[in-house]
């Protein structure tokens, strides 16, 4: 099976495909990539992302046909290093973050990416989002030291970009199983409001807006203000707001809204954008599960490269993006997650099923990583 790869149709889940196929060493085909499309084969983003595949790794084949309709990949070891990364403007740095998360405690040096492009759109998790809640889960499964970073050098709005991000993460030989099966309580929101390129006020007008909905659910609230001038704030102005939820035992809930970009769709006032936003992360907190529904797949990779022991992480309702992303660790891996639906308690009427999923670890070993 692994001589002959994986093969797949379509554009939906490349991603996916590309970053465990990396981490599986399977060769994998996709073929049929938009051939009915007036533009057909790979877009610009997409071979944005293949390029930055191919800076982290050492060896790597990638060949496209002449139209991009078909892509074959052959992964190579990872390597990691310093690399710098110009993104696609067409999607956020968000969109090329998610992936390198997963990849980057397997490398073989110390990765410190430093990417530019659009920092924040309304359709990719944010770098904010990335760093409140996706850092701290990773934390969980061992990977975590001084070296752990992520940071915004400066903010940039879609359509121009202009922003730039610096990634440092450690490497691991192995990740540690975990257990968390247990929904606290919240005790505390935190969150930022950012503009860039538009009146500072706009910030103070979402904090208070977004305010107004969650005082009636906690008290424990702070919203830090981040307004970005001159050379750091990018080619575009807009706003938005990234909202966390921290549970009792040390989970993390999030939600965000950006602020549509100029000629895209209709212009959205402060006031609303933090109130839709609070509302968004109520949501997120009814739904449930120790991990919210961005980082749901991140979790369950996690979980499938861990030692040979059992995990279990509860989830709120899983997304299509999660289902689909199960069907290809099970390709991959091999792996099958056990799936237990847990109804709510009569006192607990107000939320959501929740799901259960356990599994135990492929025992995955960091082989690319020097002994020291």
């Amino acid at each position: 099976m692994a001589n002959q790869g994986l093969s797949y149709e379509g554009c939906n889940f490349l991603r996916q495909r590309l970053v465990l196929s990396t981490l599986s060493g399977k060769r994998v085909r996709i073929k049929n990539i938009r051939s009915k499309e007036d533009d057909p084969g790979l877009r610009d983003f997409e071979a944005s992302f293949i390029r930055l595949l191919d800076k982290v790794t050492n060896g790597s084949r990638i060949e496209i046909n002449q139209t991009g309709t078909v892509l074959s990949y052959q992964p190579g070891l990872l390597y990691g290093g310093s690399i710098e990364h110009d993104c696609n403007p067409q999607r956020s740095i968000g969109y090329y973050l998610e992936a390198l998360l997963m990849l980057a405690p397997f490398m073989k040096m110390a990765l410190k990416a430093t990417l530019r492009g659009v920092t924040n759109d309304p359709n990719d998790p944010t770098i904010d989002l990335l760093k409140t809640t996706a850092v701290p889960l990773m934390k969980r499964f061992g990977i975590d030291g001084e070296g752990f970073d992520l940071r915004v050098v400066k903010r940039g709005m879609a359509p121009g970009g202009g922003g730039e991000v610096v990634l440092s993460c450690p490497i691991r030989r192995t990740l540690k199983p975990v257990q968390l099966t247990e929904q606290a309580k919240i005790k505390r929101i935190r969150g930022v409001a950012y503009s860039v390129r538009v009146s500072p006020q706009m910030a103070n007008r979402i904090v208070e807006s977004t305010r107004a909905v969650l005082n009636q659910f906690i008290p424990d609230i702070y919203i830090y203000t981040d307004h970005m001038k001159g050379a750091n704030s990018g080619k575009s102005p807009g706003f938005g707001l990234t909202l966390v939820a921290e549970t009792q035992n040390g989970c993390f809930l999030g939600a965000e809204m950006s602020s549509t970009p100029q000629g895209q769709g209709d212009p959205i006032l402060p006031e609303d954008l933090g109130r839709n936003c609070a509302k968004l992360l109520l949501e997120e907190i009814y739904r449930g599960g120790c991990v919210d529904s961005s980082n749901q797949s991140l979790a369950l990779l996690l979980m499938t490269l861990g030692q040979q022991d059992v995990s279990k992480v509860l989830l709120g309702p899983l997304s299509a993006y999660t289902i689909e992303f199960l069907r290809h660790v099970r390709d991959f891996f091999q792996v099958m997650f056990k799936i237990e639906v847990q109804k709510p308690l009569e006192d607990e009427r107000k939320s959501g099923d929740k799901v259960l999923m356990t599994c135990v670890g492929v025992g995955y070993s960091n082989i690319n990583k020097t002994i020291k």
